[in-house]
């Protein structure tokens, strides 16, 4: 499998239970010969994160940062079944990289049927390059649909390296993953594969990724992570 040289899902001290400065999180992506590092904290509807000014002000950061390519992002919050984000429009224009993720703090989990109709929705929004961290087993979710509109919509599905961690809070991350892989597979689905990483250490480091990767045969084509021009083709979506 080719080298991943792309990390689309990492928090800083801004979101309040992450644990690096955006210096260190690039400094840290170098070292691991990452090319391209997004810095995705928690939009404002998470508890302990960041306002709305932290978000407004990403032009005084630095485009690249030891010798990595950085995007200032954002991962939304869904805050109902309806796939609302905790975002206003306007603001999220501004963002390099949307990712849209389902958490218990911000909605609880519903049926099948409301959690699949809430990602649904939130896939419609133009922000919205990636859906994070699906594998999570408290929120079911009718898997084919999911893959079937992310491909119509030209939205990413992530592989969270994070939900395969021992101590994971999310609940059958594994088969959920195999099951959405394999779908992947059969649509023609890419996927993005993310350490969600709140500490620098952590920062491009894939490993159980890559093993589930690699024991469900997964096609290399179909993972954005080894180009930095395959990534950016999903960034592009129009309507904001």
């Amino acid at each position: 499998m080719e080298k991943f040289i792309l990390d689309t899902h990492t928090h800083t001290v801004a979101s309040g239970h992450a644990y690096g400065t955006v210096l260190e999180m690039a400094k840290a992506a170098s070292e691991k010969g990452l090319e391209l590092l997004a810095i995705t904290d928690h939009a404002p509807k998470l508890p302990g994160t960041c306002g709305e000014m932290h978000f407004r002000n990403f032009k005084v950061i630095d485009k690249t940062l030891f010798g990595v390519e950085i995007l200032m992002g954002a991962e939304l919050n869904i805050i109902d079944y309806k796939g609302t984000v905790d975002m206003e429009r306007d603001l999220l224009s501004k963002m390099a990289i949307g990712i849209a993720s389902m958490h218990t703090v911000c909605l609880a989990p519903g049926t099948e049927k409301e959690n699949t109709a809430g990602l649904l929705k939130a896939m419609e929004n133009p922000g919205v390059h990636i859906i994070g961290h699906p594998d999570d087993g408290r929120y079911p979710i009718d898997y084919e649909t999911l893959v079937r509109e992310a491909k119509a919509q030209r939205v990413l599905i992530e592989l969270n390296n994070s939900s395969l961690m021992p101590g994971s809070g999310r609940k059958n991350s594994v088969e959920n993953l195999e099951k959405i892989l394999s779908f992947c597979e059969r649509y023609g689905q890419e996927i993005i594969v993310n350490t969600d990483s709140h500490f620098p250490t952590s920062v491009g480091c894939f490993d159980k990724a890559r093993e589930l990767l690699l024991k469900v045969r997964f096609p290399e084509e179909l993972i954005v992570n080894t180009n930095t021009e395959k990534l950016k083709k999903y960034l592009n979506r129009s309507g904001l």
